[in-house]
Order: structure tokens, then sequence, then C-alpha cells
């Protein structure tokens, strides 16, 4: 079981093969603007109506506790990245501290994550899509607008998205964060409208009493209740920002840009999240618009702004391709870095002639695309919170085994108080792995056992450590 634990030197990702080394053209604006693409997606346009139907006004409180955590586990990821300055994000740190076998399983489990998040992300928008063209009079057939799950036969539009995005990744990293800024900058102009609109009227009484449902999660008239659930539920809408740690190997000056780029996209989405769900709760009753589907949007139209609450619908559009390219792109990268590795079949760690994993990327968008064209997604999508969350713990638990066997090793960013951040970051982890549903975790589970035959059968052999000890 020897190979179970063998780990990747510093000195082995400091030395990468230049035949198989991603291309450096990404600066911090760029990593901030993939932060932000990844994390403000539905989240904002959906998770506030959410929040406030578990938790009242205190809603704010609970957008702000997920972000403490969220902040917590980001302090060590950026450790870590300034460290190990090579793709593959937890991955690649855990290969490095912990051993293959751990690597493996938070590879496999990135690739679950990233996939059926895209494949979710691409569905939604799907949605979004069918409805606006219905309302100008373009009806797309049923049977090609759902899964076979929903009777039809293809979700055509998912599908769609998910090509246009691929074509796009495969251009290239930068062309594609380019883009990424482009849509980002939309989504911040629409959320800065209902902001304006918003804080004109923020009236004292909706928040009182400002917790209504008490701070602890507890089933209150059959209905789950509290700031606490509520902080369960919004937590995942700050899953993504660890996309931007895969991108490390193509960052120009990554001892710098990626402590900007992976704490400042994630300081920004806490103070928007924090923000309008404050500007949502202070304009309107909470209880009108508390498990809306669309609550940004309905509070504009109760407020008498038509068109905007029409351009908030269309900034959702909008939002949601980011999210898909910038999950892609951390999934191409994980899945080219354990190519790289020997794990996975070489070809998935080729270059085209830009430096860019064409082939890895067209892979990627061909799995996405049937799993956001035939699959039922909405009982499976929360697989992907469970990858997140081990990613989460491992790269905390990495942090702390490091500044104990490795307490000289330069660290251009430290994280402060790592006795007590990086435990409530694994704490943390382990709260909501368990809350997740049984099934979920089954399904985990299965997952992963997949994983580990496919590694027992192929990976362990074919291993680059198994051809050269590092």
């Amino acid at each position: 079981m020897n190979f179970w634990v063998r780990r990747k030197s510093l000195d082995v990702l400091a030395h990468i093969d230049s035949s198989r080394q991603l291309k450096k053209t990404l600066g911090w604006p760029h990593l901030i603007a993939l932060g932000i693409g990844a994390v403000i997606g539905t989240g904002i346009f959906v998770l506030v109506g959410r929040g406030a139907d578990y938790a009242g006004p205190s809603v704010i409180l609970a957008f702000a506790l997920a972000g403490l955590l969220s902040v917590c586990a980001a302090l060590a990821y950026a450790e870590m990245a300034t460290i190990l300055p090579a793709a593959g994000s937890a991955y690649t740190y855990t290969y490095s501290v912990l051993g293959e076998g751990l690597a493996w399983i938070v590879g496999w489990s990135l690739i679950l994550e990233y996939g059926v998040t895209c494949g979710a992300v691409a569905s939604g928008w799907s949605g979004y899509m069918v409805g606006l063209l219905n309302s100008l009079g373009v009806h797309i057939p049923e049977y090609l607008a759902v899964g076979p799950a929903g009777g039809g036969i293809i979700n055509l539009p998912a599908v769609l998205i998910v090509v246009a995005v691929t074509f796009l990744l495969a251009q290239g990293t930068k062309e594609s964060a380019t883009v990424n800024v482009f849509l980002v900058a939309i989504k911040m102009m629409a959320l800065a409208m209902f902001v304006f609109f918003t804080l004109q009227v923020i009236h004292p009484g909706y928040f009182e009493p400002f917790m209504p449902y008490g701070f602890a999660s507890h089933v209150e008239d059959g209905a789950t209740r509290g700031v606490m659930a509520a902080a369960a539920i919004i937590f995942f809408a700050y899953l993504g920002f660890d996309a931007v740690s895969t991108a490390a190997e193509e960052v120009k000056n990554p001892s710098k840009d990626l402590t900007i780029g992976i704490l400042g996209s994630l300081a920004i989405c806490t103070a928007i999240y924090i923000l309008i769900s404050y500007c949502a709760v202070g304009s309107w009753d909470f209880h009108e618009f508390a498990g809306s589907r669309e609550p940004l949007a309905m509070i504009l139209r109760n407020l008498d702004h038509p068109t905007a609450a029409l351009l908030i619908g269309a900034a959702a559009i909008v939002a949601l391709p980011s999210v898909i390219l910038v999950m892609m792109y951390g999934q191409t990268r994980v899945l080219f870095v354990m190519s790289r590795d020997g794990l996975l079949p070489r070809k998935l760690s080729t270059l085209s002639g830009k430096q860019t994993p064409a082939f890895v990327t067209f892979l990627t968008g061909g799995f996405v695309a049937v799993i956001a064209g035939f699959f039922k997604l909405d009982e499976i999508a929360e697989l992907s919170n469970a990858g997140t969350l081990l990613a989460f713990l491992l790269v905390a638990v990495s942090v702390l085994v490091l500044r104990v066997t490795k307490p000289a090793l330069e660290r251009t960013f430290r994280c402060p108080a790592v006795w007590l951040v990086a435990p409530v970051a694994i704490a943390g982890s382990l709260f909501f792995i368990v809350s997740l549903p049984n099934l979920t975790i089954v399904r985990f589970l299965g997952w992963n056992a997949i994983g580990v035959l496919v590694y027992l059968l192929y990976g362990r052999k074919n291993s680059e450590l198994e051809k050269k000890p590092a």
C-alpha cells in the first residue's frame, strides 16, 4: 500500500516538462473576474429569497456566516497556492502533502463537482432562455427543451450553451478570461441597478424582528427555520472560488496574483451578497418574496420598475454562461494535471499550438453536454457540494501538516491565525458534509468507489511516481 501514500515532491512541481506546461497569460484582474464569474451566478438571483424563507431579515447574517466559513477555506487555499503555483488546485496540494491516494480521491471528486455543476447550470440557463424566447414568440418544442427525465428527448438549449463555452475555452485561456470579464461586468451593472433602485426606499420596519425564527436550525410548523439553516443553504452560493486556484500555473506572478485573486474575489462576492440581501430585505416585506425563484426581479416589479426587473432577468441569463465557463475551465485543468501525473491517459495532457489543452477541453465539453442534455440534475446536483467540501477540508489539513513538517518553507502568503482558521474550515466542511442528504452521501461514496477501482486498475501502475519515485 506504499503507492497510496507516496507524495510528489515540491522540486518535481517546480520542474515541469515544458511540452506539457501551460502558458502564463493571466494577471490578478483575470483571477478576480474568474472568481466572481464562478460565485456570482444563480445564487445571487435566487438564494436571497430562499434564505429569507429560512431566516427572515437575518438572511443578511446568514450570508455573512457562510462567507466567514468560505474566507477560512480561502485563506488556506491562498497559502497553498503560493507555495505550490502549479495547476490542479486541491488535487495538487493534497498530492504533495498527504499522498497520491487522497489526491486521487480529491481529483476524482472535483471531476464530479465541476461536471455536475456545469450540467446543472446549463440546464438552469436553458429554462431561463426558453422562457425568454417564449415571451418573444419563439417556441422551442417541448421534446427539445427537456431531457428524457422530463418527458422529452434532449435539452437542446443546454447542450448548445455547453458547446459554445467549450469552443471558447479551446481558443485559449486569455481569450476565455477576457470574455468572462465582459460577462462579469454585465452582471455587476445589473446588480448595481438593483441597489440603486432599492436603497432609495429602505424601510427600517422591514428589519423587525430581525431574527424571527431564531439562530439555531430547527423545524417549525413542518419547515426548517433559523439563521444556521439559511447559512447551510446559502453556503453553496459561495462554491466556485476554488476554481481560481486551478489557474495557478497560468498566472504571470503567482506569489502576488493568486493571493489577490482568491481573497479579492471572495471578499467582493461576500460584500455583494450582504449588500444585495440588505437591499432586498429593507425594500420589501420578506414574506412576499421569500421562496421566490426570482426575488430580485419580483421586488423591482413591486417597486414599479418593470424595465429594471426585465433587465435583472436578462442579467441572470448572462450570468450563467460565465459560471459554466469557469467551472469547465477548472475541470479541464484538474484532468490535465492528473493526466500529466500519469494517473489518467497521457493524451489528456497534450497541448495545442496555443499551449491550450484543447483535447481535454473538447472531451470535457462532451461529458458536460451529455449530463446537461439527458440527465435529471435536481437530485444529483448536491453531489457537487460534497466534492467541494472534501476539497476544502483536505486543503485546510494540508496547510496544518506543512506548518509542522516544513516550518522553514518560504511562504509569500501566510494564513493568519492558522491554528484557528484552518480548524474552523475543517470543522465547517465536516458539518456541511454530514448535513447533506443521506442519498447524496451514498451516491458520493459510490462515485469514489468507482474512482478507487479506476486508480487501482490504471492510475497506480501508470503514475509518474511509479516510474520515477519522488
